[in-house]
């Protein structure tokens, strides 16, 4: 016991069961939101069969949705990259289930080790690329679901507006370009 508090738990606290809360069948938290993505990136059999790599434009899969959000499976072989984007009005959370990333913001650069795991609100713009010399493969999760991917150009300012740029089309598999 702590001597510098007043403050004693008699009885098991766990069998008081109007001060538990029920277990959510779906995340709605940033924190579970980014415990979602943690725990598809340890269940590689769910998804290491699914990943493709296409030479010519990142691959990407829905792997599920949910009430409000979806999570995507992505492949990136060296030297692909996002181009500099946002992504609308959904926040998100990218977590490395494979190899590594390279996340450039403007306020500099990051590496993105396999387990790394990166979380971003709406209207958050960032570039990733895979610059190594192997391919890596990212997961995805956005909520709302993501409608649209505005991508950006880069003034000399260092400023950033808008490009424009075809929505995201999440209904299918196949290659973002």
């Amino acid at each position: 016991m702590n001597s510098d508090s007043d403050l004693q738990i008699a009885g098991d606290i766990l069998e008081v069961p109007h001060l538990l809360q029920p277990a959510r069948e779906h995340p709605v938290t940033v924190a579970e939101f980014a415990g979602l993505a943690r725990a598809v990136a340890a269940d590689r059999a769910q998804w290491r069969s699914l990943v493709r790599y296409d030479a010519a434009s990142r691959w990407y899969h829905r792997l599920r949705t949910g009430p409000g959000y979806e999570v995507w499976l992505l492949s990136w072989v060296p030297g692909q990259g996002s181009g500099l984007h946002d992504h609308g009005r959904s926040s998100g959370v990218l977590t490395v289930l494979d190899g590594r990333l390279t996340e450039h913001t403007e306020r500099g650069t990051r590496a993105l080790s396999t387990g790394a795991q990166r979380v971003f609100a709406p209207g958050y713009v960032h570039e990733v690329v895979n610059d190594s010399l192997e391919p890596a493969v990212s997961l995805h999760v956005y909520y709302p679901g993501l409608t649209e991917m505005p991508m950006r150009a880069a003034q000399c300012a260092g400023a950033d507006t808008p490009v424009p740029a075809a929505p995201h089309a999440p209904a299918r598999d196949g290659v973002i370009g």
